[in-house]
């Protein structure tokens, strides 16, 4: 297989077909439309396509009017300063940053290979360039990550946000000789740097003591996913956005899981590091932070039951089958 993550061996990925059905695609989005995908694909491979639970983040960060969510995505006075890991072609990122306000910041990050697609859809999609910064900053990379620090947070007092969208996930592979595509392609050895990063961009030299991590997530394939929870339960507590509609009579529909309507099923999860866990020792080994080792304080593999007890919840939803 390639060694490189947006190209392997036999890709055969298509444009997602949600953002063009949710509407006429506006100018300033264009970029990730289904012609704007087809290209990027070409160029960028899986980076240039829009992922589904990347329009679960988009609906969250700009809800409609007759829908509540809770918790909801972050409004303060305050300024913000967030990042996004693997942005992809910035779908996510540009949608956000139409929504903030003079003051903050959003950081748009991927592969060095792969900032060139994010720096033109930014560009397509005008936002305010005091906004929005694209870096590169490859998973486990704390050279990427430091550099990012030095020029973009210390003179921030530190991060208030940390995105992830739909970056737990397999991609259809093409078996060049019978021409199936089938779901294949999966990185294991990238959860472990996923993690990693954030851990070291949650860490106080990185961020304020309340920051909070925004995970979308698409379920795929839970013997292949679940090992990322397992362990991101040591280091963070996380809990599932609800949501409930404003009806036409004033009144309020009861709370649900948000995405237990959509194809997957789609979770966003709110995240906060552990307090204690800043005190722990991660270690250099990327299996040993899979097992668990180092959390706690000791060296002895371990693993959270968090998200096991979250799929309980989707069974009992009926959308888990």
């Amino acid at each position: 297989m390639s060694s490189n993550p947006n190209f392997p061996d036999g890709l055969n990925i298509h444009p997602s077909s949600s953002f063009a059905s949710s509407g006429s695609v506006q100018p300033e989005f264009e970029a990730y439309s289904h012609s704007g995908q087809e290209k990027a694909i070409q160029q960028y491979g899986i980076a240039g396509r829009n992922r589904e639970a990347a329009y679960a983040l988009r609906i969250y960060s700009n809800p409609p009017l007759n829908v509540l969510f809770d918790p909801p995505f972050p409004r303060p006075d305050g300024r913000l300063t967030m990042i996004e890991l693997g942005s992809g072609s910035g779908l996510v990122g540009s949608s956000i940053a139409r929504s903030l306000k003079q003051g903050d910041t959003i950081i748009l990050t991927d592969l060095p290979e792969v900032c060139t697609l994010l720096k033109e859809n930014v560009s397509q999609s005008k936002v305010d360039s005091e906004i929005v910064h694209v870096k590169p900053l490859a998973w486990g990379n704390l050279e990427h990550a430091s550099k990012i620090q030095e020029e973009l947070l210390e003179s921030r007092g530190g991060l208030t946000h940390i995105l992830c969208s739909d970056l737990v996930r397999v991609f259809p592979l093409l078996i060049p000789i019978l021409h199936i595509s089938c779901e294949q392609v999966y990185f294991p050895e990238l959860l472990a740097p996923l993690l990693r990063s954030l851990i070291q961009l949650s860490a106080p030299s990185f961020s304020r003591h309340d920051v909070q991590v925004i995970i979308s997530y698409k379920i795929r394939s839970l013997s292949k996913e679940t090992p990322f929870w397992s362990a991101f339960g040591l280091w963070f507590s996380f809990e599932p956005v609800l949501e409930r509609d404003l009806l036409p009579d004033g009144s309020e529909s009861i709370w649900r899981r948000f995405g237990s309507h959509m194809e997957g099923p789609i979770f966003i999860f709110v995240a906060r590091r552990r307090p204690e866990s800043v005190t722990w020792n991660v270690p250099v080994d990327d299996k040993d932070l899979l097992a668990g080792v180092g959390a706690y304080g000791t060296l002895q593999p371990k693993e959270s039951d968090a998200f096991e007890s979250l799929l309980f919840m989707v069974l009992n939803e009926g959308d888990g089958e």
